[in-house]
């Protein structure tokens, strides 16, 4: 009972909390709310003006009804508004009468014979409150069909702002008194920092070059693949740099407006120069910075009257000293000649992937505020993580830590650190059902390319087979670089062919049967041979680039699809290809007729663990054989 009457007090003092909430009133006069609230206030005093006339709201009486109770001494007062008469009885009553506007009220009552000053007449002026009521008319619906719109605008502020800012620049400006990164936080990309500090040091000591007749470099391009950190390089910049940093994306310049994204580039500059010294970084500038048209193809759309507008800015006329532009692609072969041009963009800093040291150094970075056991040979790290970017590293690290925290850990390990590396490149790991024929297919589908990689002796060892499903793939066999690699033979790359087929050559020996999980490593091998043969000049065709083929714009805007080659020599192309194909694929059967005992092997150990590393791989297979392989 205690309980049951403490939960009704409670009920009733929150009820009284609420009723008293609802007389509260907060007038907050916002811009918004002082612009809906004046619309308001002139709707309701249209309506006033529109309803004045109450005379409609008493009985009627006729005109020579009236007049009678006048001339009987009935009606006490008469109100005389327009072409109506109210009139006030003894006994308090008010009736409407209609009268002809034209005629008055003193001339009706004399051609009646009554004597006017038997009854108080008051007649009311109806002029000023017409006058309101036409203007209000007229002028009320134009303001409420401005202010609508005005409205309209208001609320579509966010990704357009307004419609009369769209010639402004959205420019981000950073200041060094809030730095996110610097180039401590960079690393793997030595030269590109110097390159950038050079740029800072040019803004903060300007006499130091000009006394030795340089001048500050008026462009930067860094050019590099997705995820080698040019991004992160201008956040570095904007962190060392004593200037006002502006930032400002390729695909903010475009808009649907013809000229708006010149009228952005010129204000751009403008607050820039006001500025000066300062940068301005414009991240995937391709999205503007792309091969003019040429010959008979128009050059007037938007996207070339920006790029056209850059041009003049970055070095026109008119001089442009103290404003470094910086810029960000991983499309350098698009961008037009005359904006690569010295007194533009003087120089092109090449971002790559980084190497042994660079991962290194990148991942001693990226692991800052995570618990790592003291155990992990981060050369290990470094040495498996063969082609990854920056942005892989990172990305795998957090993969790491995600996967730690699902287990409960306190710490990441080096498991959890592999785990996530094979995340990154292949995907998470799925449970499909699958039958014991098609694990058996996959088991053996993935030996044969260990086996095959295995007896290779150019081929790196094997890191991991596994037959768990992974994105689209049943299974996989990684086979990651021992070293970086700055040059490919020939040798390699035909071995790397014949891994790729040990797949398919695996399948017909055990089972005298192809599957269709060879499509992948078919397709990779086809374009690893097409590529030989077409821009190595690593068959018999001779040292010849026969260049891809090529689409060409036509008269009309209509891209048609021309190619470089011959037929005939397309022909032969072909065949070499399919010779190297056909050559490697015999390679592969070879080696594993001659090693079926590893192959049964290792493909009956993946059935049991489902998951092979390269020390419990090298148990099973032991040493590599010396195979005399055609």
């Amino acid at each position: 009972m205690a309980a049951n009457s403490k939960h009704q007090s409670n009920n009733k003092h929150s009820k009284g909390k609420k009723g008293k909430k609802i007389f509260e009133f907060k007038l907050n006069l916002t811009p918004k709310n002082f612009f809906l609230w004046s619309i308001v206030l002139l709707i309701i005093f249209f309506i006033f003006f529109s309803a004045r006339d109450i005379s409609n709201l008493f009985p009627e009486k006729s005109l020579t009804a009236l007049i009678g109770d006048i001339k009987n001494d009935k009606v006490e007062k008469v109100e005389v508004v327009g072409d109506k008469i109210l009139s006030t009885y003894e006994d308090g009553k008010v009736y409407s009468t209609i009268k002809e506007s034209q005629d008055s009220l003193y001339t009706i009552l004399s051609d009646a014979e009554v004597d006017p000053s038997k009854v108080e007449v008051e007649i009311k002026d109806t002029t000023g409150g017409t006058v309101w009521f036409n203007i209000l008319s007229n002028v009320l619906p134009l303001l409420l069909m401005v202010g609508f719109f005005l409205f309209l605008l208001r609320q579509a502020r966010g990704a357009q702002d307004s419609i009369f800012s769209f010639g402004q620049s959205r420019a981000k400006l950073f200041s060094k008194d809030n730095p996110r990164v610097t180039f401590a936080d960079v690393a793997g990309v030595d030269e590109a920092k110097q390159e950038l500090s050079e740029v800072v040091d040019f803004l903060k000591n300007p006499q130091k070059y000009r006394a030795l007749g340089a001048r500050t470099p008026k462009g930067l391009l860094l050019v590099g693949p997705s995820g080698t950190g040019k991004t992160m390089l201008a956040r570095a910049l904007a962190g060392e740099a004593g200037a006002p940093f502006f930032s400002m994306a390729g695909s903010e310049f475009m808009e649907m407006l013809v000229g708006v994204g010149a009228s952005r580039v010129r204000d751009l500059f403008n607050t820039a120069k006001k500025n000066s010294p300062s940068i301005i970084f414009i991240d995937e500038i391709d999205a503007i910075g792309r091969v003019r048209s040429i010959g008979a193809v128009g050059g007037h759309d938007e996207r070339e009257q920006t790029l056209n507008q850059i041009l003049v800015e970055m070095d026109g006329f008119t001089p442009n000293e103290h404003v470094v532009v910086v810029a960000a692609t991983n499309r350098g072969d698009l961008l037009d000649p005359a904006l690569l041009r010295p007194g533009r963009f003087d120089r092109r800093v090449v971002l790559d992937l980084p190497d042994l040291e660079g991962r290194k150094a990148i991942l001693k970075i990226h692991v800052r505020g995570k618990p790592v056991e003291a155990n992990v040979d981060w050369d290990k790290v470094s040495r498996r993580t063969v082609g990854f970017s920056g942005a892989d590293l990172e990305n795998m690290l957090n993969e790491a830590a995600i996967l730690a925290a699902r287990k409960n850990q306190k710490s990441i390990t080096f498991v959890d650190i592999e785990e996530a590396a094979t995340k990154v490149k292949l995907g998470p790991e799925k449970k499909r059902l699958q039958s014991e024929l098609d694990r058996k297919m996959t088991a053996y589908h993935e030996a044969g390319h260990a086996i095959v990689s295995y007896a290779l002796p150019h081929m790196d060892p094997v890191h991991r087979i596994s037959i768990v499903s992974r994105g689209m793939s049943l299974g996989f066999t990684l086979i990651p670089p021992a070293k970086d690699r700055i040059h490919e033979t020939k040798t390699h790359l035909v071995e790397q062919i014949t891994a790729m087929m040990g797949g398919r050559a695996a399948e017909q020996l055990i089972f005298s049967e192809m599957t269709s999980g060879a499509s992948n490593d078919i397709d990779k091998a086809t374009a690893l041979a097409r590529n030989m043969v077409t821009e190595y000049g690593m068959s018999g065709l001779g040292p010849i680039n026969f260049g891809p083929t090529m689409d060409v714009m036509e008269w009309g805007g209509r891209y048609v699809h021309e190619s470089k080659i011959s037929p005939e020599m397309q022909s032969r192309i072909d065949t070499e290809v399919k010779s190297i194909i056909d050559i490697a694929y015999k390679n592969a059967e070879a080696i594993l007729k001659k090693l079926k005992t590893k192959l049964d092997a290792v493909a009956t150990e993946l059935l049991k663990k489902e998951t092979l590393e390269s020390e419990e791989f090298e148990k099973i297979v032991g040493p590599r054989p010396a195979l005399a392989i055609a």
